[in-house]
Formats: structure tokens, C-alpha cells, sequence
């Protein structure tokens, strides 16, 4: 079996992504590179050929071959999203524990079949939403917390959309309705509504409400689209995600006594640092020429790139199971779950006729 320190890690695929995680396991300490798996054994060699990962990797020509082997403690899958509950569930009755690329699951029901199969084999879940993991996050939810400086939240709207070409409007796995069905609302939408949901604290919206005349492509996948949610207490929200426009990632938050804004909470601009901008207290000064205090800026340095931070928190929570006997950490469980019933509303409005969807 593999080291109690270290956590090796196997993948399903050769998606573009898995280059980046697969980096991000390497800048890891307490994680490593142990085999990569392809649907053929050539596509996997050269893959790892390219990402010039050492002899010691095992190279395999099937997915189920990583699976089985022994030396893998968990797996990180950046499969097609509609291959997600065969390999995941696959997995986790290996007991191989589960890094999950999002969007997670077509579905609520799927999504729930997976959990189910984690659940029932004692195995760590987690999806693999990198910005979660940055410290940044953790400096911005502090803010949002400080009753003084923020007070109550009223308001947060997310962007997030970049501008695909002609190639990837016509030929990426995103756009493919056998492939990723949820097109932009599970791609660049995820990261939209998992900003909402964290900053009023996982609180779930009373509705949602998706707006009209979203995009598609010729195939029926959205492109673009929008929504609104409803909370208690008069608070709302917005979204808009699209393969339409230029890059913008962008989360602002408005508070009664304060507001906070960052402009690339996806990936950060730097990989090294990540800015956020807030506003506490401000009030007109003069004739209304200016604010005071005027915004600050906040740089939050870290010396690895989220998505290694992710890896090694999933690690350490794999090794805190293998080694010291705990129960998996079901917070995350909980957060990709609330995050696809809200991916589920915002599809079922567009089905009703941008109807709004009651959450029970």
C-alpha cells in the first residue's frame, strides 16, 4: 500500500485540465503522481510524455487499470461530465477516494448516486473547484463576516464568461450535448453560483428565477444565460456565465455597511497573489466629489497555486482517513450538492418558461 504520508494519486483521462492537476500534485508535499490512464495506451504515454511526468508513473491503457491498482489511494477524474456517475461510482467501490472535475453530475439524481456510492465505501469526496482552496478565500470571508465593516449582506452578483473560438464553439467537449449537456451553466455557471452560495454562507435561495432568451448552439447547449435568487430577508442575487464575451470573473458582494469585489476569483490573474477590494463605512465627502474612507485593496500572497492547495487538503483528509481511522469530511459533500440543485433550478426555469423555481 502506499506510504501513510503520502497520498498517491491516479487519473482517469487526458483532458486538458488533468495537465494542471497533475502539476498541482506534483508542487504538492504530501500527495504524488502514481499512474495515468487513458482509453489507449498510446494516448496515455504520450500524455505523459508531454507532461514529462518520471518513469515511475504507471501508464495504462484503460481507466478500469488504474482502479485496480493497489498503489492508488485516490483518483482524480476529469472526465466528460456525463461519464461521471459510471467512473466515480467505480471508484469509490474500489475505495479509491474521489477529486471530482465540475460540473459534478448532469443532475441532482446523479450527482446523489455518486455521493451515495462515496458514502457507502467510506471514501473522501470532493470537487475540484480550485478557488475555494486560495487563501484569499478565506481572507475575503472574514470580511464578510465582520459585522462592523460588512454588516449584513443584501446583494452578490457573479460573472464569469470568456470568449470561445470558432474551433471550440464547434468541437469542445463543453458544447457537446452527449458529452457536457449543461454547457456554459455547468462550466463557467458552477463557478457563478458556488460564489453565491458562499457568500451568504451556504444559506440556500428561496428561488431561482433564470433569465430570458438564454444562448444556444445549434445542438441545443447553452452558450450564455443568467439567473436570479431569491433569499430570506429581501436578499438577492445574479449570475450571468457565457462562452460569449471576453474574460471577466468577477464576485461582488454589497453589505449594509460595506461591499467587496474581486476581479479574477476564478483564477487568480497572478498565480502567486490574489487581490480583493473592499469598502467599509464610506461615505460621500463634500459636494459628493469622492468617498471616505475609498476603497482598499488587499493582496494576499501564497507560495503555492490554488490548485495545489486543493490537492493537498483533499490529501490530507485522504491520509487522515487511512491513517487515523476519522470519518470522511462531508462538507464538501454538502457544498457540491447544494451547488447542483441550484444548476438544477436554473434548468428547470428555462424548461417552465423562466418560471421561478421554489427550493424546499
Amino acid at each position: 500500500m502506499a506510504d501513510q504520508y503520502t497520498i498517491h494519486f491516479g487519473i482517469l483521462g487526458c483532458a486538458n485540465i488533468a495537465r494542471k492537476v497533475s502539476r498541482a500534485i506534483k508542487l504538492a508535499p504530501n500527495c504524488t503522481l502514481s499512474a495515468i490512464g487513458s482509453r489507449s495506451i498510446e494516448k496515455a504515454s504520450k500524455f505523459a510524455k508531454e507532461n514529462e511526468y518520471p518513469d515511475s508513473i504507471k501508464v495504462y491503457g484503460s481507466y478500469d487499470a488504474v482502479l485496480d491498482d493497489p498503489d492508488v489511494d485516490a483518483v482524480y477524474i476529469p472526465l466528460p461530465t456525463s461519464l461521471h456517475v459510471k467512473w466515480a461510482v467505480l471508484a469509490a467501490e474500489k475505495k479509491k477516494h474521489v477529486l471530482l472535475e465540475k460540473p459534478v453530475a448532469l443532475n441532482l439524481k446523479d450527482l446523489d448516486i455518486i455521493l451515495e456510492a462515496c458514502e457507502n465505501n467510506g471514501v473522501q469526496y470532493m470537487d475540484a473547484t480550485m478557488w475555494m482552496h486560495h487563501p484569499r478565500t478565506t481572507q475575503m470571508r472574514g470580511f464578510l463576516s465582520d459585522a462592523h465593516r460588512f454588516g449584513q449582506l443584501k446583494a452578490v452578483h457573479s460573472v464569469f464568461s470568456y470568449l470561445g473560438g470558432d474551433d471550440f464553439l464547434k468541437n469542445d467537449i463543453r458544447v457537446q450535448p452527449d458529452l457536457d449537456a449543461l454547457g456554459a451553466l455547468g462550466d463557467v455557471g458552477w463557478y457563478c453560483i458556488r460564489a453565491i452560495l458562499w457568500a451568504n454562507d451556504y444559506e440556500m435561495p428561496k428561488a431561482v428565477t433564470a433569465w430570458r432568451e438564454p444562448e444556444y448552439n445549434e445542438a441545443g447547449v447553452i452558450l450564455s444565460c443568467g439567473a436570479s435568487l431569491r433569499f430570506e430577508d429581501g436578499k438577492q442575487a445574479s449570475f450571468y456565465c457565457s462562452f460569449l464575451s471576453n474574460l471577466t470573473m468577477d464576485i461582488s458582494a454589497l453589505g449594509t455597511r460595506g461591499n467587496l469585489r474581486v476581479h479574477d476569483f476564478v483564477i487568480p490573474f497572478q498565480e502567486n497573489l490574489g487581490p480583493f477590494y473592499v469598502t467599509a463605512n464610506s461615505g460621500w465627502v463634500g459636494m459628493s466629489i469622492g468617498c471616505d474612507p475609498p476603497p482598499t485593496e488587499h493582496l494576499i500572497k501564497t507560495d503555492l497555486p490554488q490548485e495545489a492547495l486543493m490537492v493537498m487538503e483533499f490529501s490530507k483528509l485522504v491520509k487522515n482517513i487511512k491513517v487515523n481511522g476519522v470519518a470522511p469530511e462531508r462538507k464538501w459533500t454538502s457544498i457540491s450538492r447544494k451547488t447542483q440543485v441550484v444548476v438544477d433550478a436554473v434548468i428547470a426555469s428555462i424548461g417552465k418558461g423562466f418560471v421561478p423555481i421554489e427550493i424546499n
